[in-house]
């Protein structure tokens, strides 16, 4: 079906042919039509199915041109750059409205954040902390909110946003639509789906935490850290990895693999963001890459979502993610807008057991390829031996609560072994 279909004016309609939208994703045939019609919708689709449009357009059709000087529409996003992705869209579908749209994160004034508020919006756009900031500073009010959007709600209740949520739900009017999104539907999701929503209209594109066919998977069993950085310039160094996302689940990982990729690649085809990086760097490095300044970008999962980037050929997780739906988001970094992409994923032996809870969660196993025969040999270190220890006996710990280690056992034994010299 055409977007003309739905029930969108023709200054929305001519936002989306420009924005080169031809026919509606699956979550947007679904929920565009629901939303309008003023239902609750708990909407599950995996990353890069359209969800944005799917839910700013019925806002945006609601609210037709700019009124008053309070926001009518809320949208709750858990990133800074999925805040700031969303507004970006956000602009893009109201190019030919008078609509006033504002995003809000923490990281910069919030004063000129109030100022902007006060000079009249219509859709506000926000990270729950920032929000709830700007709210007990008198920055906004709340009483003409008719409609509040939580998107990537599974991201938001691994960050603990529950409680910023659940004081948001407080002050906010009792009469409103309310859309919640999310990649994944965990049990606390679904908690807090029957806490928000009344009567929801479930729409459930695909199985939760699958992930899209489109992307290619497969994995490399590493056996150490020095063997992993080796991989990773060896793939890196070949002509396919045209635009590669490099995922670390650490800041300190993260510098670590940036700065060897400087020494072999140039600074002019490398940029690292993490939580540590301002937020101007963050921006910079994320507008490089999309503009093709850069090839390859190193990332904590603070990227795993909100950044839409065309055309990333590769995502290549350097750690495994042990907040496993992590995963499915990191990988939705390729294969996006139907196009094909290719996700590679470096396991030790320490994390070969958050793997197959990765692929109990996307229900499919992951292919595992053999080690380029080329690649040069490393001994793993005692040190880096002992950390996958202690990983291990950790893991098994908390699969059954009796075990006692691999240490204690060897402690053990130590201790039998003297007994019989004695």
């Amino acid at each position: 079906m055409p977007f003309s279909d739905f029930k969108l004016n023709k200054q929305l309609l001519n936002a989306v042919a420009e924005a080169g939208y031809t026919t509606p994703t699956e979550i947007q045939e679904k929920a565009i039509p629901t939303a309008l019609a003023g239902q609750d919708i708990l909407g599950i689709a995996q990353t890069g199915t359209g969800k944005t449009a799917a839910f700013l357009l019925p806002i945006l059709m609601k609210l037709k041109y700019a009124q008053g000087d309070h926001p009518r529409a809320l949208v709750l996003a858990p990133t800074r750059e999925l805040a700031m992705q969303i507004q970006k869209a956000a602009q893009a579908l109201s190019t030919y409205t008078d609509l006033r749209h504002l995003v809000l994160y923490g990281g910069t004034g919030i004063q000129k954040q109030i100022e902007a508020i006060q000079k009249g919006v219509d859709l506000i756009i926000a990270t729950p902390g920032r929000f709830m900031d700007v709210y007990l500073k008198q920055g906004v009010v709340v009483k003409y909110l008719k409609t509040l959007v939580l998107d990537e709600a599974d991201r938001m209740m691994d960050m603990g946003f529950m409680p910023q949520i659940r004081r948001i739900l407080e002050i906010l009017p009792q009469k409103k639509q309310k859309l919640l999104f999310s990649a994944t539907f965990p049990p606390k999701v679904e908690k807090l789906s029957q806490e928000f929503l009344e009567f929801p209209t479930k729409i459930e594109i695909t199985p939760q935490a699958t992930t899209a066919s489109t992307v290619e998977q497969y994995l490399y069993e590493v056996p150490n850290h020095r063997t992993k950085i080796a991989l990773l310039h060896h793939l890196l160094a070949e002509e396919a990895f045209e635009k590669v996302i490099v995922f670390n689940r650490t800041k300190k990982v993260a510098n670590e693999v940036y700065k060897f990729l400087v020494r072999k690649f140039g600074k002019e085809e490398v940029k690292v963001i993490h939580a540590n990086k301002d937020q101007n760097t963050r921006i910079n490095a994320i507008n490089a890459f999309r503009d093709n300044q850069i090839r390859i970008l190193v990332a904590t999962d603070v990227v795993a979502r909100g950044i839409d980037v065309s055309a990333v050929s590769h995502v290549i997780n350097f750690d495994v993610p042990i907040l496993y739906e992590e995963y499915v988001h990191r990988i939705g970094r390729t294969g996006r807008a139907k196009q094909s992409g290719k996700a590679i994923t470096f396991v030790n032996e320490a994390e070969a057991f958050h793997i197959k809870k990765i692929e109990t969660l996307i229900k499919a196993s992951i292919p595992r390829k053999a080690l380029p025969t080329e690649l040069p040999y490393f001994e793993t270190s005692f040190e880096e031996k002992q950390q996958m220890a202690r990983a291990i006996d950790t893991q098994k710990k908390k699969e059954n609560p009796d075990f006692k280690g691999a240490f204690h056992e060897k402690k053990k034994k130590n201790l039998r072994n003297k007994r019989k010299r004695k």
